[in-house]
């Protein structure tokens, strides 16, 4: 299949296509099928002492007039896991969680403050394994402008916006090496300004733009 030159420059061709590759996405309910059909998953899986826990982030699209952008965090540099990365907002999905979409919300609303309503579901990408040993369902949604932050400094040392243009431009993307015991696997970095965007994060959007662009097709229920 061809790939389609996604509407970089124009935000409402954009916001219409990825509401139509997204729409009747669910997230996947099969995740170890998902290693077993994903290489870079199942090439993580092996160096996993401990069952994968399920987890959500919310990529969040700012929805302005003028311009798509996605927003991010830098997290606090003490924490345990992934200790001053740029990352999604998210955690584990806890068992009063809805589901994936639920938990995203939550999480957003616990760590930078983002109300709930202000966020309408997109959609669904196919979830990223962590060697930090969570399964991460990304969660799609729009999100209305002139929301006030209020960020938990426990989690969050701060945030910033990207335009999603850059981040969805395949000229943006690095490629390097990643070794994980005697398997080299191949990740993306994203640079923006002073900021690299990598690791799962990274691998996000470049899995969103193959979904946009036909070159991946989401979860549809399939799993």
């Amino acid at each position: 299949m061809a790939e389609t030159v996604l509407p970089l420059d124009d935000p409402i061709e954009l916001r219409t296509l990825i509401l139509e590759c997204l729409r009747g996405t669910t997230p996947c309910a099969d995740l170890e099928s998902a290693a077993r059909t994903s290489p870079i998953n199942a090439l993580v899986r092996q160096h996993l002492s401990v069952t994968p826990v399920a987890a959500a982030v919310l990529v969040p699209i700012i929805d302005r007039d003028t311009e798509l952008t996605v927003l991010l965090t830098h997290r606090a540099s003490h924490l345990r896991h992934h200790a001053g990365q740029i990352s999604f907002p998210g955690g584990r999905i806890e068992p009063r969680d809805a589901g994936a979409f639920d938990a995203a919300l939550r999480e957003a609303q616990e760590e930078i403050g983002l109300p709930r309503e202000h966020v309408t579901l997109a959609g669904y990408l196919n979830p990223q394994l962590v060697v930090s040993g969570y399964w991460v369902t990304p969660v799609v949604g729009f999100v209305r402008p002139d929301f006030p932050l209020r960020l938990d400094e426990t989690e969050v040392e701060s945030t910033f916006e990207v335009p999603l243009a850059h981040a969805l431009d395949p000229t943006n993307y690095r490629v390097r090496e990643r070794h994980l015991g005697t398997t080299t696997v191949h990740v993306y970095d994203i640079r923006f300004g002073p900021h690299l965007i990598w690791g799962a994060t990274a691998a996000m959007l470049v899995e969103l733009y193959r979904v946009l662009s036909g070159g991946r097709s989401a979860v549809r229920g399939r799993l």
